[in-house]
């Protein structure tokens, strides 16, 4: 596995283990020339080997002869243990082995006169027993089962009670994969750890103890869950029931925790059908009956997880009437097609949007088909009418938004006209235009540059007027003449017109320029 394993102690053969044990024993005694195991409690039999059919009696001893008093004999000498025996061919036989009966056996033949020793070493097993598993942190659950939180670092141990050490290992059993071997230990604490933890390591861990002198072998599982709670927040809403009762159904959702979350609606109160308000799944739901009173009315949903204990995630759903909008008059040309749109503003749960055409029979619903196709995306509902005729589409249509907390209807005035020629209309327009032109341009053409466009009434008659004074009582002709013919040529330039020249000959307006120019002093009276 990826997790980090400490490590551990490298594996002894059982032969190594048992020159190990000769060791601590203090060294074998010289001449052994066999080796006996037996288990505490247990019986064992040692044989004393090369004993002849002539041997006069065979005398066992607890170490060597000569240091140690005779333990058993072949000649009637009963040892002083109910527990020793002896065999057939001089072999002895230990019932109920103690710890104090590990040690050097020494079996003395005598033969005419003759001794043969045969040595042999005992060495007791026991165990293992109590084997225990201990995985921190992680917290026991009422059957025995342990827990730990996800992404955390556990500390695994093994112990027992062996003689001598035993050997340890570690055998994982998850769901993402075959068995797993994890270490192998000689020594009675076996230790390692598995780094932040994932969800696929949850499964069965076991802590086998095998002892190496008697192969005696004890294996105890522990299961191990592995929970983390749900990532996001919980998410509530409503609907109406499916089943046509016309009732509303809360509903509250808090995936992605292992083990399931507990989720519990508040608020209910002593509302009427309300059902399953407690449960410990993924979903909640609670049933509530149709009401206007739910209106505006808001339902709690509290989640709660074992790795969060005292805190609380919740959502809140607010039930709510529906409400639509909608252009109160439409018109089509006859013949043609129109839309009618109903847009649903407000609702919870979604209210469920219907189209009505008589009036008089609002349970007459509009179904799509033939000229009628209706339509919804999201909360805009449409409603097209093909071909649109005076008798059978002009009028009211009603568009009917209902849930089970209210209905709401608006009306939508249908009319129905005759087509405008528009491009007749346009047409005639141009037409006229045209011919204002050109009876401007032939008048143009027709009077040629004496045409003066400018009217004579916008002048400022103040602003340039000529003032002829005459001191001669009698009124002269020819400068009356000259006067009105100045006078002529400065309105001409005013209004923009070229000036004229005067129908007078020549030489007469030099004539009255000149009378203008030197004025004849008036001779005195008489």
């Amino acid at each position: 596995m990826a997790s980090g394993v400490a490590t551990a102690a490298p594996r002894l053969s059982p032969l190594l283990l048992l020159l190990l044990a000769f060791c601590l024993g203090g060294g074998a005694a010289a001449g052994t020339e066999e080796v006996a195991i037996g288990e505490v409690e247990g019986n064992v039999t040692l044989t004393c080997r090369n004993v002849s059919l002539r041997a006069v009696k065979v005398e066992w001893f607890h170490g060597n002869p000569g240091s140690i008093p005779i333990l058993f004999s072949s000649d009637g000498k009963l040892p002083s243990d109910a527990r020793f025996s002896l065999g057939g061919n001089g072999s002895l036989h230990i019932s109920g082995l103690r710890p104090q009966d590990e040690g050097d056996y020494t079996c003395r033949e005598v033969q005419n006169e003759t001794d043969h020793l045969h040595r042999i070493q005992l060495l007791l097993a026991s165990g293992p027993k109590d084997v225990t598993i201990s995985i921190h942190p992680a917290v026991p659950l009422p059957n025995g089962t342990l827990y730990a939180k996800k992404h955390d670092d556990l500390n695994f141990t093994c112990t027992s009670q062996s003689q001598p050490e035993p050997e340890t290992q570690w055998i994982a059993t998850t769901s993402a994969a075959a068995p797993e071997l994890f270490t192998d230990v000689n020594q009675s604490l076996s230790y390692f750890v598995l780094y932040h933890i994932p969800s696929s390591y949850q499964g069965n861990y076991s802590c086998s103890a095998t002892n190496p002198l008697s192969g005696r072998q004890e294996t105890v599982t522990q299961e191990l869950l592995v929970y983390h709670p749900p990532p996001s927040l919980p998410r509530c809403w409503a609907q109406t029931s499916a089943e046509g009762s016309g009732g509303v159904l809360l509903f509250c959702n808090w995936p992605g925790g292992y083990p399931h979350p507990t989720l519990q609606w508040t608020g209910l109160g002593n509302l009427s059908g309300a059902i399953n308000a407690t449960s410990i799944t993924d979903t909640s739901m609670a049933a509530l009956s149709s009401s206007p009173l739910l209106h505006e009315k808001e339902f709690t949903c509290h989640g709660s997880h074992i790795l969060q204990q005292g805190v609380a995630q919740t959502c809140t759903v607010q039930l709510e009437s529906p409400s639509i909008a909608s252009d109160p008059m439409r018109s089509c040309f006859l013949g043609s097609a129109v839309t009618l749109s109903c847009q649903l503003t407000a609702g919870h749960p979604p209210a469920k949007i219907t189209w009505l055409r008589n009036l008089s029979q609002p349970e007459s619903e509009i179904s799509s088909g033939g000229r009628f196709l209706i339509a919804q995306e999201g909360n805009l509902s449409t409603l097209s009418i093909r071909n649109c005729s005076h008798g059978s589409d002009e009028g009211y249509y009603v568009c009917k938004a209902e849930n089970p907390v209210g209905l709401r209807e608006v009306y939508i005035y249908l009319t129905v006209t005759e087509p405008v020629n528009i491009a007749g209309i346009v047409g005639g327009v141009v037409i006229l235009l045209l011919i204002g032109v050109l009876i401007f341009s032939g008048i143009l053409l027709y009077t040629g540059p004496h045409l003066c466009l400018k009217d004579h009434i916008l002048r400022n008659r103040d602003a340039n007027d000529i003032l002829i004074l005459v001191d001669s009582e009698e009124e002269d002709p020819l400068a009356d003449e000259a006067s009105n013919s100045a006078l002529h040529q400065t309105m001409q330039l005013e209004n923009g017109c070229p000036p004229q020249p005067a129908e007078s000959s020549p030489a007469e307006v030099p004539s009255a320029i000149a009378q203008e120019e030197h004025p004849q002093e008036p001779q005195p009276t008489t």
